[in-house]
């Protein structure tokens, strides 16, 4: 067989070809953009060739800070195009982080959308590698600013060749992109990710029994595109030829609802959090969802009422799916097989309130204290994962070892199989807190408040919200002789973390229940949490 390398360019070069004239409908801050894909590819080699003279080489790392719409598409090719690598920045953590992660990667460019502007500016002299800015705007002129040099897009855009080639002297192994997810202890960790792993994750999400995405869907991805690439529906949707809808900034579950109307959108993906959003939207108002054929959900599980409600109520199919950071991120996905379509209504939930089997290509293992647990839907074990498009260890990161050792990719989650191969999150091992599809650390919190004087112990465990799926809530004991009030702890913290990782609530303890090697047991504590709320 020949050895044709695995590349990302020639994905826009097939939807150029093959595909010119549908379209990519972007919603930006103040415009809402129609560009086919030969527009796209056009812009897209321009950006190559713009990128190039600014001093952009092969392997340097391209940053972004924006919102889901076509400029941000464009980067995705533009960058790993050329042979630099696409660094999606998660916007929505606190400014240490930000920081930390630009200079860790040694970001040489950062695209940033207008108004996040501010988010670096504030931040700009603690960026160590950062030659150049440019901002992401519908206006005619830059906005005021102090970052320098600072370029607009638009122009950027004129500078660069339309006929810029894609590089074809790339190793398909070589970086594409790259993502930071939070830790547990510490700083976040950095994945790298292939040309190759790229490549075959957007083939895993045509087949007919997952997304099965075509050039016949119109796809809205939700889920942010610096959060893995918004699950890789980006590169495969344009390889494929899909119509695709950019939400844009700040999008409510309104605009959501209007979209999936307007332009007659057949698949989206989300995490729970914006599905209750637009649930409640869709039941309020009076909107034609009938050309959903899917609406995707993972990050972290769907309540079954939710899944109920999208239906049995709305009848739009609801696909629950499973991944990480660290595979690309498809591992699972929930689909009914042919002789369970008989199944009773309840027995269909039960089904699609797993997160799934297996996608091809991938191997899995479910180790428990005695070994691989057995597949009865009941022994529970950490998934251990290995693939094409799974991570072999983190970037330049001595906590490599703890996650990816043996040939494998020790996930931190707990797990059953059913008899079907289907797997269902139990728990997480390192107790990090998932509120909307993001991770929060709760060990960084806990420190947070250790570090008042009047604390003596700090633990922060999840508790259970309609909402955002899981909150933290921190429970605290304090030194003898020394008082305090929640809101002044909360006060005392708040300076340290965004505004999503600020724990819902503070309860005192005069103990927190301890391991017999002195850690915290925070599967006790949440039960006492749980007592407390009377949940």
């Amino acid at each position: 067989m020949m050895q044709t390398p695995l590349l990302i360019g020639p994905m826009m070069e097939h939807a150029e070809q093959f595909f010119a004239r549908k379209e990519v409908i972007s919603q930006t801050h103040d415009k809402l953009r129609r560009l086919t894909y030969a527009e796209i590819g056009q812009r897209t080699r321009r950006l190559m060739s713009a990128l190039s003279q600014l001093g952009v080489q092969k392997g340097d790392r391209v940053g972004t800070l924006a919102w889901n719409h076509h400029r941000h598409l464009e980067i995705y090719f533009a960058a790993p195009g050329m042979g630099a690598v696409l660094h999606t920045i998660n916007i929505r953590l606190t400014p240490e982080h930000i920081i930390y992660i630009i200079n860790h990667a040694e970001d040489q460019i950062l695209f940033i959308d207008e108004d996040i502007l501010p988010l670096i500016e504030k931040v700009q002299d603690k960026l160590q590698t950062v030659k150049a800015f440019v901002v992401m705007t519908d206006k005619d002129e830059l906005p005021e600013s102090n970052l320098a040099p600072l370029h607009s897009y638009e122009t950027l855009l004129q500078t660069g060749d339309p006929e810029q080639p894609f590089k074809t002297d790339i190793d398909e192994n070589d970086p594409a992109g790259m993502c930071y997810t939070s830790a547990t202890t510490g700083k976040p960790k950095g994945v790298v990710y292939s040309h190759r792993g790229i490549v075959l994750h957007s083939y895993t999400l045509g087949l007919a029994d997952t997304a099965a995405i075509s050039e016949s869907d119109v796809s809205m991805p939700v889920v942010p595109q610096f959060h893995v690439n918004a699950w890789g529906t980006p590169f495969a949707c344009t390889w494929f030829g899909s119509t695709q809808v950019m939400p844009g900034p700040r999008f409510t579950p309104k605009r959501l609802a209007q979209f999936i109307e307007r332009f007659k959108v057949t698949i989206t993906a989300g995490v729970p959090t914006i599905w209750l959003g637009v649930l409640r939207e869709l039941e309020q108002g009076e909107y034609d969802t009938s050309s959903l054929r899917a609406v995707l959900c993972g990050g972290s599980a769907a309540p079954r009422g939710l899944i109920q409600a999208f239906e049995q109520k709305l009848g739009v199919p609801f696909a629950h799916a499973y991944g990480a950071t660290e595979t690309t991120p498809l591992v699972t996905y929930s689909r009914l097989k042919s002789y369970q379509q008989d199944l009773s209504a309840e027995g269909k939930l039960d089904e699609r309130a797993k997160q799934g089997a297996l996608v091809p290509g991938l191997e899995m293992k479910v180790i428990g204290d005695d070994g691989e647990v057995a597949w009865n839907g009941e022994e529970m074990g950490e998934l251990l994962l290995r693939g094409p498009w799974i991570a072999s260890e983190y970037y330049e990161d001595d906590r490599s070892s703890s996650a990816f050792h043996d040939g494998w990719f020790h996930t931190g989650d707990v797990v059953t199989v059913d008899v079907e191969g289907n797997i269902q999150i139990i728990d997480r091992t390192k107790d990090l807190i998932k509120s909307g599809g993001e991770w929060i650390s709760s060990v960084e919190i806990e420190n947070a408040f250790m570090a008042h004087e009047a604390v003596f112990e700090a633990s922060v465990v999840a508790m259970p919200d309609a909402e955002w799926q899981e909150r933290p809530v921190a429970c605290v004991v304090l030194h003898e002789g020394y008082h305090t009030e929640k809101d002044e702890l909360l006060e005392f913290i708040r300076p340290q973390f965004a505004k999503w990782w600020m724990p819902d609530d503070v309860l005192f303890f005069d103990e927190i229940p301890k391991t017999s090697v002195g850690k915290f047991l925070k599967r006790e504590l949440r039960e006492r949490v749980k007592e407390h709320y009377k949940v």
